[in-house]
């Protein structure tokens, strides 16, 4: 029974906004794998997309444990294309834990504070080459097993960006959480706190966990709510890349369903909603978007992967989403192009 207090943007079935995705709009690059974007208007008026890139003559997933960056690129439209300014947060050395690699930026603002929440890595000895990498796969492994959430801060959207010598949210030996802590998904509130659902894993295990944090202040320090990962759904579904929101009287969230058994869809998105951050429940029409794409030239597609969502709000409200895509018939491995893209949602 759908309860009468819910507003309609969880009663009504998210994937129903969706508009017909620009054909030439969001962001690519010919030279470089393009994912993770998050979209904000600046202070400037324009849009600005955090993304995540590294280059495409290597091999795309082992290629982001090493060489990933995050970069800004601006549009006058939320639809784009949206054009690289700038990296964002460069190489800083080996000695910090970000040092080396950043990836999954998230954009956000509060008051004249842009906050950027992102992942990053470090490792010692020289960067491999695309032959390398998959000759030694065992060496960016390593990498990702390093990723760990940051956050960094500026007074505009183009920076200078202000990064902490650790990181927020870390992977900590012997528990659920051990092999990395990635894709922050944050919502700060308006007076500055802010939750924040992260994703990981046992080492071997075989389901994608999300355990929940919260600061006072997105300035502060980021504590555990739990130290055991959220029970979602139920206990053989499982998602990754949240991103979540207040909507004024409920925290929403959008999420990658991992095995179909959520929305019907093997990595589609699904809608769900929470009192608490902590406790989730799916919406009652919780397929949120699908891999098979309506172009605004009237084509129709099934991407390789339609995930990372993030939403771009006007006055509270999503007008635009935001994900990573990529072609082929689904897998990494598979995968010859990727960009972000962007679908306007009905108001």
């Amino acid at each position: 029974m759908i309860m009468p207090t819910l507003p309609s943007s969880i009663t009504e079935p998210f994937i129903d906004r969706l508009l017909p995705a620009p054909v030439n709009g969001g962001f690519a690059q010919a030279d470089y794998w393009i994912w993770c974007g998050s979209v904000i208007q600046g202070e400037d008026g324009l849009y600005h997309m955090f993304a995540s890139r590294w280059p495409r003559h290597l091999p795309m997933w082992a290629g982001y444990t090493m060489y990933c960056e995050i970069v800004r690129a601006v549009s006058a439209s939320p639809e784009g294309p949206f054009s690289c300014v700038e990296v964002v947060l460069p190489v800083r050395g080996a000695q910090y834990w970000d040092g080396r690699m950043t990836h999954n930026p998230s954009i956000h603002r509060h008051g004249n504070s842009y906050i950027l929440y992102y992942v990053g890595s470090t490792f010692d000895g020289p960067l491999l080459t695309g032959q390398q990498l998959q000759e030694q796969p065992d060496i960016p492994f390593q990498c990702w097993r390093r990723i760990n959430i940051g956050v960094a801060t500026a007074p505009s959207v183009t920076g200078p960006w202000t990064r902490r010598d650790q990181p927020i949210v870390a992977s900590r030996p012997d528990h659920w959480d051990q092999t990395l802590a990635t894709n922050p998904a944050a919502c700060v509130r308006e007076d500055g706190s802010v939750l924040l659902l992260y994703r990981s894993s046992p080492l071997g295990g075989d389901r994608l966990l999300l355990g929940l944090v919260a600061a006072d202040h997105y300035a502060g320090e980021y504590q555990r709510v739990s130290d055991e990962p959220l029970e979602l759904f139920n206990t053989h579904d499982h998602v990754e890349d949240p991103y979540i929101w207040w909507n004024g009287q409920q925290y929403e969230m959008l999420a990658k369903d991992m095995l179909g058994g959520l929305t019907g869809e093997v990595h589609a998105g699904v809608h769900a909603y929470s009192a608490d951050g902590q406790h989730w429940t799916q919406a009652p029409h919780p397929k949120a978007y699908s891999r098979t794409v309506r172009w605004a030239d009237g084509s129709i597609t099934t991407q390789g992967a339609v995930e990372r969502p993030q939403l771009l709000f006007a006055h509270g409200v999503p007008t635009h989403l935001y994900a990573a895509t990529c072609d082929g018939p689904g897998g990494f491995n598979n995968a010859t192009r990727t960009w972000n893209m962007v679908f306007p949602l009905k108001s």
